[in-house]
């Protein structure tokens, strides 16, 4: 069985696996990192694979007809997202119009909410729910031994009517280990010079893993648990994710760094410490970050950065106590003042996440915001328009209350694939939470009070690969600036 996965064609540098798709205002550029363990998970069932990443190698759709003219699948994979969704169904049409013999997938976070939309198209004929990577294992096994696919849950398919099988159960700790690394996908399929976190203290060419997924917390905007890996946390075993990283160390040379995507890798405290203990037994030096939440524990981030932590990626969201509160983040905001001094302290490099326009939010509580970005002085900050996407509660919320300026996740982005707000409160219009999330990041970036941070960056032990970083970032987000001025 020849499989093809597909990371479509869209808009240039359009990442559909960031927690927030967007074409990168900073110059980030994640991999395809669902598609890459759905690779390995196929390759491991006994599929010959391609995958290919039409947005790091500015593949259009006639590069992608020639090249499954050439390769030949028994299967396409074609990966969606929200905001790209309308898009990625007419690339399905495409290959299936030109090579009708050829069985269609549509996998990504879309496919848990829009099963029947895509499937309402004569382009798609299955489609894999939720953890796609070992729905389609499934399928492709039991397409291989000629089973019956009614038996194979979690995919959607058409059969005179569309049906939909149960969902799969969500996968195990067991089943994470027994998966090949993603590293070694990203190897054998990608160009990793290609890809690029514009976080401070984050090394280039990187690789971004997963030790664990499911997130137990209850935010109401966080789309993956709630669309994608679900709320049940489950994870690698250290010595598994260690023999990565070892791996990665050893036969993976061109790589800098390690970043840990999990939504809250040091979620367990016991768990970061054994991680860190055994780190340094086997003598591994390879760098590493990775996302973290407040209330993270000094002693445990001291760990870390013995470990050789360089950075962590934290989600802050508001500098208002009662915004928080209404996202259910569970956080406050004299936690957040109290996260960067532990963090410092204990070495560590801070990037900063914050989100304009969440529930409640009026031109008082992002001043809130501004001063609690002002106070928290972080390496480097992101600043998101807040998107409500289908499958999340608070999609659910704001659709309720009619503060959807649409309801079609496509119309998410600008003419530039750019975050545009479609939530408009009376007392916060859409452009007010635009141009407020522009202004904050020209404030900060484009400011005296940022120099020093830069020069920090620059005069640290990676100095001069912080250089590049700074560099690459700076120019992209002086053009994202050019076009919304």
């Amino acid at each position: 069985m020849k499989v093809y996965l597909l990371n479509p064609p869209f808009l240039p540098r359009f990442t559909r696996d960031m927690r927030w798709q967007d074409t990168g205002r900073g110059g980030t550029l994640y991999y395809p990192i669902w598609l890459a363990y759905a690779t390995g998970a196929l390759e491991q069932a006994g599929c010959d694979t391609r995958l290919v990443d039409t947005p790091a190698w500015k593949w259009g759709m006639p590069e992608v007809m020639a090249d499954i003219k050439q390769y030949r699948p028994d299967v396409v994979v074609v990966d969606s997202s929200f905001p790209s969704l309308n898009n990625d169904i007419s690339v399905s049409e495409s290959i299936k119009e030109s090579f009708p013999g050829i069985k269609t997938v549509m996998v990504g976070a879309p496919a848990s909410q829009f099963s029947n939309k895509m499937l309402s198209s004569l382009g798609v004929d299955m489609v894999a729910r939720w953890e796609f990577d070992f729905v389609l294992r499934d399928l492709m096994l039991a397409m291989m031994n000629e089973k019956n696919i009614s038996d194979v849950k979690g995919i959607s398919y058409k059969n005179g009517i569309i049906t939909h099988n149960p969902d799969r159960e969500l996968s195990t700790s067991e089943e994470l280990d027994n998966l090949p690394f993603v590293s070694q996908i990203y190897q054998k399929h990608l160009n990793v010079k290609d890809y690029m976190l514009t976080y401070s203290h984050s090394m280039h060419p990187e690789v971004q893993i997963f030790t664990g997924r499911g997130c137990p917390f209850r935010c109401t905007f966080c789309s993956w648990p709630q669309t994608l890996m679900g709320r049940k946390h489950r994870v690698r075993a250290i010595d598994n994710v260690l023999d990565e990283m070892e791996w990665v160390e050893k036969r993976f040379p061109q790589v800098k760094q390690v970043f840990i995507e999990d939504d809250t890798f040091p979620i367990d405290s016991k768990r970061v410490m054994e991680f860190c203990s055994k780190y340094k037994e086997r003598g591994l030096t390879i760098p590493w970050g990775g996302q973290a939440r407040v209330g993270l524990e000094y002693e445990t981030m001291k760990a870390m950065k013995s470990a050789n932590c360089m950075m962590v990626d934290v989600g802050y969201e508001s500098g208002n106590d009662t915004i928080l509160n209404n996202v259910k983040k569970g956080i406050t905001t004299d936690k957040i003042r109290a996260f960067p001094k532990e963090a410092k302290k204990a070495g560590l490099s801070i990037h900063g996440n914050w989100i304009i326009g969440l529930p409640g939010e009026t031109k008082e509580t992002i001043a809130d915001t501004v001063n609690m970005i002002k106070e928290t002085k972080a390496d480097a900050i992101t600043v998101a328009v807040v998107s409500p996407f289908p499958g999340t509660e608070m999609y659910d919320w704001a659709k309720q209350n009619g503060y959807l300026t649409t309801d079609d996740p496509n119309e998410y982005l600008d003419e530039h694939g750019h975050q545009k707000s479609i939530i408009s409160y009376p007392e916060l219009t859409d452009k007010e939470i635009r141009e407020n999330v522009d202004n904050i990041l020209k404030n900060y970036y484009l400011s005296f009070s940022y120099v020093p941070i830069a020069f920090r960056r620059v005069f640290s032990h990676h100095g001069l690969n912080e250089l590049k970083v700074l560099w690459r970032s700076a120019i992209a987000f002086l053009r994202y600036i050019s076009k919304h001025e």
